[in-house]
């Protein structure tokens, strides 16, 4: 079951609209604290911008939602950043939008659309990807059933790690009630002789299908 929406990577994208430049960063975060180091980096780098534009949305129902318009008119940058995300369902995110002015002034409504713009720009870049609560097994296979297991990998169930030993140790992330259907699927490929050395439950992160 998908908790919440987030990004999946940091990422950045850039774009011209009437000679001004709008640099988009974006980071996946757990905490304010972790949003607001992220937005003092982006704003140190581009100190000689002429705005640089932040937004943080926290909390699987949204409680914290803050923005600043850093100098441009009242509403025309940091919120409608925030009510996009919102909009969006996407959370635990923090934006930094950053306009190098071109000497055009393009209005309220232009304003608007151009930072909601790089944000969208910047959100491909990032993939929005699902949270969900997923069971995790560890298990321990001959490194003749590795191949085979990863071809196998896909809708069912994702490989997470894999560590070389002896043995190869991977980790194996299903939905939770697919728990049981995993265990046979790896009990079956390796005749019985994988170990299962953990199970547990744990937050993943699955990329939305493009469709989506």
């Amino acid at each position: 079951m998908e908790l919440y929406r987030t990004v999946y990577k940091e990422a950045e994208a850039t774009q011209i609209i009437e000679r001004s430049r709008f640099i988009a960063h974006i980071k996946p975060v757990e905490s304010r604290e972790e949003a607001e180091a992220f937005i003092g980096e982006i704003k140190a780098k581009y100190r000689d911008a002429t705005h640089n534009v932040p937004a943080i949305v926290i909390g699987d129902g949204f409680q914290i939602q803050w923005a600043s318009d850093d100098g441009e008119p009242q509403g025309t940058s940091g919120a409608p950043i925030v009510q996009m995300l919102v909009k969006e369902g996407i959370t635990n995110v923090v934006v930094v939008v950053t306009r190098y002015f071109g000497g055009i002034k393009l209005g309220t409504g232009g304003l608007v659309r151009a930072y909601t713009s790089s944000v969208k720009l910047v959100l491909e870049e990032a993939q929005v990807c699902s949270v969900m609560e997923m069971c995790k097994v560890t298990a321990e296979i001959d490194y003749t059933h590795l191949a085979r297991l990863q071809n196998l990998a896909g809708a069912d169930f994702a490989i997470d790690n894999i560590e070389y030993g002896e043995k190869v140790t991977i980790d194996l992330l299903a939905e939770t009630e697919k728990k049981e259907e995993l265990l046979g699927m790896i009990s079956n490929l390796t005749s019985g002789t994988a170990v299962i050395n953990n199970t547990d439950i744990v937050l993943a992160k699955k990329p939305l299908d493009t469709e989506s």
